[in-house]
């Protein structure tokens, strides 16, 4: 008996550190869709990095993963954050009122609004994103489900960040 528990704690080991590794650190998360078309495709693999925001501020134009309000994970990428203004018109992205380039977009941008998304679920927001609130966008705009449609996203719902595409290995990557 002594001899099998010597043997059998490696593996005991390896497994409470995958079990570790996996809840607190790095997990992998498939991508459902098109919202992400062409940055990331339906059935992508990627690392998704649970650590990264509790060492690093979340920053505009990170690839994030939610746990949406039907307890659905979503990719998308970070565009307003808190105590910004955000909207688009005629395909630009404007953030407190200056256009900024927005490398990302694949397709046409439908107009909004800051005020039109806070409506989406009653937030409390006139001129900027409140604290603790971030407003999200897919790269293809046209199919997304995103905070035009879902509203602004409590910074608790954002999981972590999207780092590494592992599959297919043909794309294997590191996000941006």
């Amino acid at each position: 008996m002594k001899n099998f528990i010597k043997e059998s704690m490696p593996y005991v080991i390896i497994v409470i550190l995958v079990i570790i590794i996996r809840s607190f650190i790095i997990t992998p998360v498939v991508v459902r869709g098109e919202s992400m078309d062409n940055t990331l495709v339906d059935g992508e693999v990627l690392f998704l990095s649970k650590i990264s925001y509790h060492i690093h501020d979340i920053k505009r134009f990170d690839v994030v993963v939610i746990r949406d309000k039907d307890n659905d994970l979503i990719i998308k990428r970070i565009i307003g954050l808190p105590g910004d203004n955000v909207k688009y018109k005629d395909n630009q992205l404007y953030i407190n009122n200056e256009i900024v380039s927005d490398n990302y977009s694949n397709g046409e941008t439908e107009n909004f609004d800051l005020q039109t998304i806070c409506m989406i679920n009653n937030d409390e927001c006139v001129s900027k994103i409140p604290e603790d609130m971030y407003l999200v966008l897919g790269d293809n705009r046209e199919v997304s489900a995103d905070s035009r449609v879902k509203g602004l996203f409590k910074r608790d719902v954002i999981l972590g960040k999207a780092v590494f595409r592992i599959w297919p290995f043909n794309r294997i990557k590191i996000i941006h």
